[in-house]
C-alpha cells in the first residue's frame, strides 16, 4: 500500500488518533468531517501548474491544432539557441505525437483517430490544466517526472482517470498521443511519467542538464532531470580521455529504471489523486481540501503503449491499493518469467518452446544478424526503406564478418543472408512476418541502440563504464570521428531526443573502432579489418546478453564476466509475473512487430497469465494482422501499402475496457483480427481495411490456451 493512502486509511478508521500522521477534519468549527488531502510523499520539490485556454494553446496539440501536427514543418523557437519551456513544449508534443502516430492524409488520421475526430471544433484542441513535478521512490537521487493534465471536461462526479507512462525513452509527452489523446478526448484525467528514462541529458564537458521543463542549466541549486554522478576531478579525467561525451539519463542513472516502471506508474497515480482533490475536493474553513475524489469514486485505466504500455502492466501486476481497474495497452514491452509449462504454436507451424527470452538476449541478436539478414533473398529488394536506410556494402561486409567468424554458413553473401535470417528465425523465435520490416529499424538503429542502453541500465553501469567500448556523442557525418555538438541541438534535445542515441544529433560512438573513435554505424571493426558497423562492439553486447562468448561459446573475459552478471540481476528484477489479479485487461499487438518479437512478449506474457491465474483471469490477446510496432513508418512509400495502424486498435481497446468497467460489457474473447492492406498506390484507408475486434470471432479466428499450448490461427 501507498504511503499516502495508507495514512488516509488509518485516518478514516480512527480518526483523531492519526493527528500524528496526517490531518483529519473533526466536529470543530474547523470544517467538516473527513480526510484533508495531503501531499504524496513521493512528490519532491515544488509543483508546476499551467493553464491552457485551448485557443491560444492546449493540453493536446499545444496549440498546433489537428492541422499543426499533421504538417510536415515543425514548430520554430524564436531564438533557437534560448528557446522558452513553451516552445520547447510545443516541440516536444510535435514530435512524440508524430513518432507514434501517422499523421499522412489517408493513413486514418482525421477519420479513424486523431484530435479531430468527434471533436467540438475542427482541431481538436482542449483546454484545460497542467501540472508537472518530480517525484522519487526511497529517496532515489535521480528525480522521475510526472505530469497530471485535467481538461476541462472532467466531471467529479463521473470521474475517470487514464495513465500514461511515455513510450521507449520518451520524455514526459511520450504519450501525448496515444493514452493522452484518448483520456483527454474522453473527459478523463490522464497521468503521466517517464518512468525514469526521459530525454535527460548531461554534456560531460560543460555540465549542462535539463530542467524539468527541458530548459539547460549549469545552475547547482537547480533539480534537473539527470546529472553524471562522477566528481569534478573524475569528470575531468574522462573528459580528457573522451572529450564531448553525453551521459543519458535511461542509459546512464545507475538505477535500472525499468525495475520500478510499475512503482513509477503507481506513484503517478496518487500524484494525480492528490491533484484531482485539490481542485476538486470540498474546502474547509481553514482553506484545506478534502479528499472527495478517490480510487472508490474513480474509473481508473493503466494504459500506454510499447515500453508505457509494459509499465502499465507491471503498476497492474504491484496493485495492492486497487487503484487501478484495469489495463489496456497496445505492444507492451513486457519481459514473462521464463515459464516451460507451456508452448506456443501458430498454425500448423512449429512447437515453440524456447519463448521469453529477454529485451537484451533477441535485441543483441538482431544487432548482430538483421544488417547481413537485410540481403537476403526476398528482403533486399521488397523490404520497405531498405535501401534508402542501409548501406548495402557495409551490410555484406557484416556477412563476410560474420562468416569469417563461423556464425553464418554460405557460399556467397546471398546465402550468408539468408543463413543470418533463418537464425534470427529458428534459434531466436522471430516471426518471418518481422522480416519486410526490420530492414527499416535496422537502418534506424533500432535494436542498436535499445542493446547499448538497456545492457547500461540493467547492469547500472555509468557513463565511464563505455561498456563494449560504446560512449554517446556527436559525429562528423562523413567521417564518423567525434565533434562537439551544435549549441542549437543541445538546447532542444527535450523536444527532439526519444532519450536513446542515436537522437538529436548525438549518436553511438565505437571508441575501439580501428583508428580513432567513430560513429557505431561508420566503425571498422578490430577483429576484421573491414567497416562492418562496428561488428565487434555488437558482438561484446550480444556476450553480455547470453553470458558467455557469442563466437567461441566459451566463458567470458573477467571484465566481461562481471558486467554480463551484473546484467543478468538486473534482468531478473525487471521480469513480470503474469499475475494481473482479475483486472480486465486488453493487449493488442502487431504480428509483424520487428522491435518486441510476439513470441517473447505478447503471446508467452498471455501463455503464463492463464497459468498463473487460470480461469480467474481477465486478459484478452487481440493480435492483429499486417500491423507492427512503429506505425509513424506507414506513412512512408511501402508501408503505406503493406500496414495498417495498430493505432486504430489500441483505442478500440481503450473503449472496450472503458465500456465493459462503466457499462459491464463483456471484453471479446482472444482473437486474431484479419486486417486488409491498402495495396498498391495506398488508397485511403477505410474501415474495411481495419475491421473491429469482434464480439463473437469465428471459431478460427480465436486465440486459445488449451493442454499447456497458446494455439494462434495462422
Amino acid at each position: 500500500m501507498t504511503p499516502s493512502y495508507q495514512k488516509l486509511l488509518i485516518c478514516a478508521l480512527v480518526g483523531s488518533l492519526c493527528l500524528g500522521l496526517t490531518a483529519c477534519g473533526d466536529d470543530d468549527d474547523d470544517g467538516p468531517d473527513g480526510v484533508i488531502n495531503v501531499r504524496p510523499d513521493v512528490v519532491s520539490g515544488n509543483i508546476q501548474h499551467t493553464r491552457y485556454d485551448g485557443a491560444s494553446n492546449d493540453l493536446l496539440t499545444a496549440g498546433l491544432g489537428a492541422s499543426g501536427l499533421a504538417s510536415a514543418t515543425a514548430p520554430t523557437p524564436a531564438d533557437p539557441i534560448n528557446p522558452t519551456a513553451e516552445e520547447l513544449r510545443t516541440l516536444a508534443i510535435y514530435n512524440n505525437y508524430r513518432a507514434l502516430v501517422d499523421t499522412s492524409a489517408g493513413g486514418g488520421y482525421g477519420n479513424l483517430f486523431g484530435p479531430q475526430v468527434d471533436a467540438d471544433d475542427a482541431e481538436g484542441m482542449i483546454p484545460g490544466d497542467e501540472y508537472l513535478a518530480y517525484i522519487r521512490l526511497d529517496e532515489a537521487e535521480v528525480p522521475v517526472t510526472v505530469m497530471v493534465q485535467i481538461p476541462d471536461s472532467y466531471d467529479p462526479a463521473a470521474s475517470c482517470m487514464v495513465t500514461a507512462p511515455s513510450s521507449g525513452s520518451r520524455g514526459i509527452y511520450g504519450a501525448i498521443g496515444t493514452a493522452g489523446e484518448w483520456g483527454l478526448k474522453k473527459g478523463c484525467a490522464v497521468v503521466y511519467t517517464d518512468k525514469g528514462s526521459g530525454t535527460g541529458s548531461f554534456n560531460m564537458e560543460t555540465g549542462a542538464a535539463q530542467d524539468m521543463r527541458g530548459q539547460l542549466t549549469t545552475n547547482e541549486n537547480v533539480d534537473v532531470q539527470f546529472e553524471s554522478d562522477l566528481e569534478a576531478s573524475e569528470r575531468a579525467t574522462f573528459n580528457s580521455n573522451w572529450p564531448d561525451r553525453f551521459a543519458f539519463k535511461h542509459a546512464h542513472s545507475k538505477t535500472n529504471p525499468e525495475a520500478d516502471w510499475g512503482q513509477y506508474v503507481l506513484a503517478s497515480i496518487e500524484f494525480g489523486f492528490y491533484i484531482l482533490n485539490e481542485r476538486f475536493g470540498e474546502e474547509t474553513d481553514d482553506g484545506d481540501r478534502l479528499v472527495t475524489v478517490t480510487p472508490e469514486n474513480t474509473l481508473v485505466i493503466a494504459s500506454s503503449v510499447s515500453n508505457g504500455g509494459g509499465a502499465s502492466v507491471r503498476a497492474a501486476e504491484q496493485d495492492e491499493d486497487g487503484l487501478i481497474d484495469g489495463v489496456a495497452v497496445s505492444e507492451p514491452n513486457v519481459n514473462p518469467t521464463v515459464n516451460t509449462s507451456f508452448t506456443i504454436r501458430q498454425g500448423d507451424g512449429p512447437v515453440i518452446t524456447e519463448h521469453s527470452r529477454s529485451l537484451l538476449d533477441y535485441t543483441t541478436a538482431i544487432a548482430v544478424y538483421q544488417g547481413c539478414a537485410n540481403l537476403a533473398p526476398g528482403t533486399r529488394d521488397s523490404a520497405p526503406f531498405n535501401d534508402a536506410l542501409n548501406d548495402f556494402d557495409v551490410d555484406e561486409n557484416i556477412c563476410t564478418s560474420l562468416f569469417n567468424k563461423g556464425l553464418v554458413i554460405g557460399a556467397d553473401v546471398d546465402a550468408q543472408a539468408a543463413d543470418a535470417q533463418r537464425i534470427l528465425e529458428e534459434e531466436f523465435g522471430i516471426q518471418p512476418e518481422q522480416n519486410l520490416v526490420a530492414p527499416s529499424h535496422f537502418g534506424a538503429a533500432v535494436a542498436q541502440s535499445i542493446s547499448m542502453t538497456y545492457a547500461n541500465a540493467y547492469g547500472q553501469f555509468g557513463v565511464e563504464d563505455r561498456v563494449c567500448g560504446l560512449s554517446l556523442a556527436a559525429t562528423d557525418a562523413t567521417t564518423g570521428a567525434v565533434v562537439p555538438l551544435a549549441q542549437v541541438s543541445e538546447e532542444l534535445l527535450f523536444a527532439t531526443s526519444n532519450g536513446i542515441p542515436p537522437t538529436g544529433g548525438v549518436n553511438q560512438v565505437y571508441d575501439g573502432a580501428t583508428g580513432v573513435p567513430t560513429d557505431l554505424k561508420l566503425s571498422t571493426s578490430p577483429s576484421s579489418g573491414i567497416q562492418d558497423y562496428g561488428l565487434d562492439a555488437l558482438l561484446c553486447l550480444q556476450g553480455l546478453a547470453e553470458g558467455r562468448d557469442p563466437i567461441s561459446g566459451g566463458l567470458l573475459s573477467s571484465l566481461l564476466a562481471e558486467q554480463s552478471g551484473a546484467i543478468a540481476a538486473g534482468i531478473v528484477d525487471i521480469r513480470a509475473s503474469g499475475n494481473l489479479r482479475g483486472k480486465p485487461t486488453i493487449f493488442v499487438t502487431g504480428r509483424s512487430d520487428a522491435v518486441l518479437p510476439i513470441n517473447h512478449t505478447s503471446r508467452p506474457y498471455f501463455g503464463l497469465n492463464q497459468t498463473v491465474e487460470g480461469g480467474d483471469s481477465g486478459l484478452r490477446y487481440y493480435e492483429v494482422l499486417n500491423a507492427h510496432h512503429l506505425d509513424a513508418f506507414n506513412a512512408f512509400p511501402g508501408f503505406d501499402a503493406l500496414y495498417v495502424p495498430l493505432h486504430r486498435y489500441y483505442f478500440q481497446a481503450l473503449d472496450l475496457v472503458y465500456a465493459h468497467l462503466k457499462d459491464g460489457v463483456a471484453l471479446p474473447p482472444s482473437q486474431v483480427v484479419r486486417t486488409t492492406p491498402r495495396g498498391t498506390g495506398a488508397p485511403t484507408l477505410t474501415a474495411t481495411n481495419v475491421p473491429p475486434i469482434q464480439a463473437t470471432p469465428a471459431e478460427g479466428d480465436r486465440i486459445l490456451f488449451e493442454d499447456d499450448q497458446v494455439r494462434i490461427p495462422d
